[in-house]
């Protein structure tokens, strides 16, 4: 398949969600109006309330899972108000960055996902940069062998992400120009390790860099998933009737995941809960997990729960960040038998440790 037909594909569904938004929203916010003081202070409080944890109090990044600097004047103007908002709505897959959309289970609407990116639009000072949406032609097999060079240390070997965005995720494709793409190699992101390459590399060998980046396409769509009932606190404790689990905790606070998946083979009596956004929870969690969002509020976080000696794990992606918030909540009101699952959601999948996943509709 040529990059043009894959710039065609992903082209095609940025217009059709760009008109989904414009429909239900309204033309002036997506053409980045100037916000109410109501809808700024609104926006404010979602991002200190949802972003923080992961991308900083002050949008500089790398708080957590080396999220990336929402101050970075290179990103910004040259994301467009519908790929921000797309972003913040249907999220990464696979990645911590989940999805906030309402629709996808998260708990953001529509207007607050766009008041929300156009308020990190007008943050941070900066005028769009209109690119092209033309496709980038180049070679795909020396921007492959390009890529394992200068890349993938920090993206990876398949572009997965690791101490960087994952450049081979589905969702970032579906909205990232071939423009966007080049012009993030050439100029790079200012207060990052991501360093310009406009003198490193020759065009030609840009231009390979960014059609090898765009094969990586693989048909991702945001399809809703069917949503699950929340759990009631009847149903909180997992085997009220058996034994107390052992667990062996490294500082004083996180578990191993084979130890927890131990205790649910053994039917041992505890808690599990799911720290993520309400959204990760209706895509997949681990059996019996309640979700209890790292967004919720002190006064409602024990709410349910018991306090006496049963053991409540939590865990999220990160691998810590979210559930460390939610544990502190709890141990601050009193709760001893409590812990982290150290190695995150992501390790407990690829341990092939039992998950439910929901269903597209």
């Amino acid at each position: 398949m040529t990059t043009a037909t894959f710039s065609r594909r992903f082209s095609d569904l940025i217009i059709i969600i760009f008109f989904i938004f414009s429909f239900n929203l309204g033309l002036a916010q997506i053409r980045n109006a100037p916000l109410t003081k109501i809808d700024a202070d609104r926006a404010a409080q979602n991002y200190q309330k949802y972003c923080t944890l992961c991308h900083g109090a002050d949008r500089e990044g790398n708080a957590a899972d080396f999220a990336p600097s929402l101050k970075s004047k290179s990103l910004i103007s040259t994301m467009p108000l519908n790929f921000l908002a797309s972003s913040i709505g249907f999220g990464r897959p696979n990645t911590a960055m989940a999805p906030y959309l309402s629709d996808a289970g998260g708990p953001m609407s529509m207007k607050d996902i766009f008041t929300l990116a156009i308020w990190l639009k007008q943050k941070s000072g900066v005028q769009t940069i209109a690119l092209s949406m033309d496709p980038v032609e180049g070679n795909i097999n020396k921007g492959a062998e390009l890529f394992g060079h200068k890349c993938a240390e920090c993206h990876g070997q398949k572009a997965e992400g690791v101490t960087a965005p994952a450049l081979a995720n589905p969702a970032y494709l579906a909205f990232a120009t071939d423009a966007y793409i080049k012009y993030a190699i050439e100029n790079g992101r200012e207060d990052t390790k991501m360093q310009a390459f406009k003198n490193a590399l020759s065009p030609e060998q840009i231009d390979n860099l960014t059609a090898y980046i765009r094969s990586l396409t693989s048909g991702w769509s945001p399809e809703p998933r069917e949503l699950s009932p929340y759990p009631e606190p009847k149903d909180y404790v997992l085997n009220p009737e058996g034994k107390n689990p052992d667990f062996t905790l490294k500082q004083d606070r996180y578990v191993p995941m084979a130890q927890v998946e131990k205790a649910l083979k053994d039917k041992n009596k505890l808690v599990i809960l799911d720290t993520r956004t309400t959204s990760e929870w209706h895509n997949a969690h681990i059996p019996g997990a309640i979700p209890i969002p790292y967004y919720i509020s002190e006064d409602k976080v024990a709410s349910g729960l018991p306090n006496d000696d049963t053991w409540i794990i939590a865990y999220c992606s990160c691998p810590h960040a979210a559930s460390d918030k939610i544990i502190n909540m709890l141990r601050k009101k009193g709760y001893k038998n409590t812990a982290v699952i150290d190695e995150g959601f992501f390790n407990w999948i690829n341990a092939s440790y039992p998950i439910i996943g929901g269903k597209t509709k």
